[in-house]
Order: structure tokens, then C-alpha cells, then sequence
């Protein structure tokens, strides 16, 4: 039934292996992050086979799949604290950065007789969620308080990177969050288990050689599904970037003017489009939508397809240069970049079939 996410489990199982291969050769543990395809089951039985750590997710409802398997379980998102029993119940681990949730945490866990661990969270300059770091008072006293708790153990310290502020990772800022490590270490007299130095777009340290040593842990989302560095938007070698395809049916095939006729005012999602006078054209209309993907983020296969829009259900495509002579009913496939996977995989109105 289409639209259809085609998932190929051997470059999946590719990806995977390298991006493992990878992150272990500098002696970080690896947590995959499950959220890019909405935790399905097909890949988490990989994920369940293979000498990954963590099965990571920002949503509690994902990890609640994950019952009974014998990976260790952490969410990525700040916990709300509405949620703190199902997170102790259902994640090993969680990022935090407020100690008002963390006691949340601790409650929960007593009631629960269960011991939660925790990564602190510094923020060093993406503006994300996280301790500010030149706030060092405010960092040790959150660990200080964090420390009376009985049930909760402070596993480590953690940073996110580039997905708001698109701060790349380096060894100058990465080394921030281990010489605040240390410093925890020595005031406290404790070891941290975990220093947790990323996501995807810490991948580029690992061949620079430039991932500070201290350093043992990634979390890794993107280019294990997509077989990118997130930093430069580089392709990692041996890796795939098709592991998952979309392919959508046309439903309309009309020669029809580029530019709409009379007054415009702004689309269905609130927008003032701009639209380019191609002259005539062969527009096709493929049913699929905003609602099932992000349409700045599609990729033809055909290289002489262009997208020209969407609205919530249609995706309006010029064929007019392809060398293949479209029809109704015909299928055009797309690659997808990480946020179209990600809502393609939310939405309940694609469906899946896959490649063993």
C-alpha cells in the first residue's frame, strides 16, 4: 500500500556494524538512538542481536517497546516530571539538567525500590538543554545535591551538539566537558562512569583522531540510519544513504502553466510562496504530504525530477525533463534526508515493507 517506506535490513545491518566498529575502536560505548524510525521492531531486532550498549529514545512510548531486552535503556529528552514513574519503570537512564526532576526521579525510584541513573547534562554553547558551562558553582552544586539522593546515581555527565545551535563538536569544546568531569571527580572523590561526548555529529573526531581520550560515549542516530557525519554532512566510507526509500504513486498528470493565476495570499500552512516560472510543464501530483514527510527534505531518485511543493496530502513534482514517460499509477521513489525519515516513520498513513 502506498505511500510506502521501503527499509532495506542488510545496509541497515551495514550501517550499523561500521558505525559500532567505529565508535568502539576509540573505547566509547555506543547508545543507538531508536526515534529516527520511531522504534521499529523489525530494526530492534537487529538492535537486540548486535554488541551495542544503549537503545536510546526521546519518547517514553518507544522505549516501552523495548520490554525485556537485554540492552540497557536511555531517554535522550529532558525528562517531563508528569512522567518520572514510567521513566524510572521503563528507562535505566536519563538525561537531566533540573534538579526539580531529578528529586522527581528519586521519589519515583524509591517507591519503585530501584536505583536510577543520571546524566548531568552541560550546555557548552549550543543553547540546548543542559548546565550552562562557565556556570561552574552552579554545576557543582547541582552535583552536590544530586549526590544526597539514595536512589538516584549519577552515572556521568553528558553535552548535545548541533542539533539546535549547530555548534560542531571539536576537541577544544569537547575537552570543556572532561576537564568539568574531572573537576567533579576531584571535589566529590568519585568516579564518573560516563562522559558522554555527542551524537552524530561527534563522528568526524573519530578519523581526525581528535575526540578527546576521556570521551566514552556516543550516542549515534543519524549516521548509523543514514551513513552521515552530521557536522559537515559528509558521507562516512562503506556506509549507505539509502537504507531506507520512500515511494509514493502518482494520482494526477496534467500540463499545466508554473505559476498560479491571480491574486495570491498565503498556502495552507500559513506561508507566502514564491514560485519560479518554469513556462509550461508537466507537473506531476504524488499522494503524499507535509503530514507524512517534510518535503524540503526529499531526494528523487530520478535526478530530473523537481519538487515544486506540497500541501498536507500532495506532492507536486515537474517531470517535464525526466527521460522516463510517467503515468498515472506509476511509483517515483525518493531517498530521505534524517527529518523526512523521521515523520515518514510517525506517520500512520505510510506503510512499511522491507528487505531481508
Amino acid at each position: 500500500m502506498y505511500p510506502q517506506l521501503v527499509i532495506d535490513l542488510n545496509k541497515v545491518k551495514n550501517n550499523l556494524d561500521k558505525i559500532s566498529e567505529m565508535v568502539k575502536s576509540v573505547g566509547c560505548s555506543l547508545m543507538i538512538v531508536t526515534k529516527g524510525y520511531c522504534a521499529d521492531v523489525e530494526i530492534y531486532k537487529m538492535l537486540e542481536e548486535s554488541d551495542i550498549d544503549f537503545l536510546a529514545d526521546s519518547r517514553i512510548q518507544n522505549l516501552k517497546k523495548y520490554e525485556g531486552t537485554k540492552k540497557q535503556r536511555a531517554l535522550l529528552r529532558l525528562p517531563m516530571g508528569s512522567e518520572a514513574e514510567e521513566i524510572v519503570r521503563y528507562a535505566d537512564l536519563s538525561l537531566n539538567s533540573e534538579l526539580v526532576t531529578i528529586k522527581k526521579l528519586d521519589d519515583a525510584a524509591r517507591k519503585q525500590n530501584k536505583i536510577h541513573n543520571i546524566l548531568l547534562m552541560i550546555d557548552l554553547g549550543d543553547l540546548r538543554e543542559g548546565i550552562f558551562y562557565k556556570n561552574e558553582d552552579e554545576i557543582l552544586n547541582a552535583v552536590e545535591e544530586i549526590l544526597k539522593l539514595e536512589n538516584i546515581k549519577l552515572h556521568g555527565i553528558g553535552v548535545n551538539l548541533t542539533c539546535y545551535g549547530a555548534v560542531i563538536p571539536k576537541n577544544e569544546n569537547l575537552s570543556i566537558l572532561v576537564d568539568i568531569a574531572e573537576k567533579i571527580e576531584q571535589k566529590f572523590d568519585i568516579k564518573l562512569d560516563m562522559i558522554s561526548g555527542g551524537n552524530s555529529s561527534s563522528v568526524h573526531l573519530i578519523d581526525k583522531n581528535e575526540l578527546p581520550k576521556k570521551i566514552n560515549n556516543l550516542r549515534i542516530g543519524e549516521a548509523f540510519l543514514l551513513g552521515d557525519e552530521t557536522s559537515y554532512s559528509q558521507m562516512l566510507d562503506g556506509l549507505y544513504d539509502d537504507c531506507f526509500v520512500l515511494e509514493a504513486e502518482i494520482i494526477e498528470l496534467k500540463v499545466k502553466q508554473s505559476v498560479p493565476i491571480g491574486e495570491t495570499g498565503v498556502d495552507a500552512f500559513g506561508n507566502k510562496p514564491v514560485y519560479e516560472d518554469r513556462g509550461i510543464i508537466k507537473r506531476a501530483i504524488i499522494a503524499v504530504g507535509r503530514q507524512d514527510v517534510d518535503s524540503d527534505n526529499l531526494h528523487p531518485i530520478d535526478p530530473k525530477i523537481d519538487i515544486l511543493g506540497a500541501s498536507s496530502d500532495h506532492l507536486i513534482l515537474d517531470v517535464t525533463k525526466s527521460d522516463n514517460e510517467y503515468k498515472v499509477g506509476d511509483i517515483i521513489n525518493f531517498k530521505l534526508s534524517y527529518s523526512s525519515l523521521l515523520r515518514a516513520t510517525t506517520s500512520a498513513y505510510v506503510s512499511r515493507t522491507y528487505i531481508k
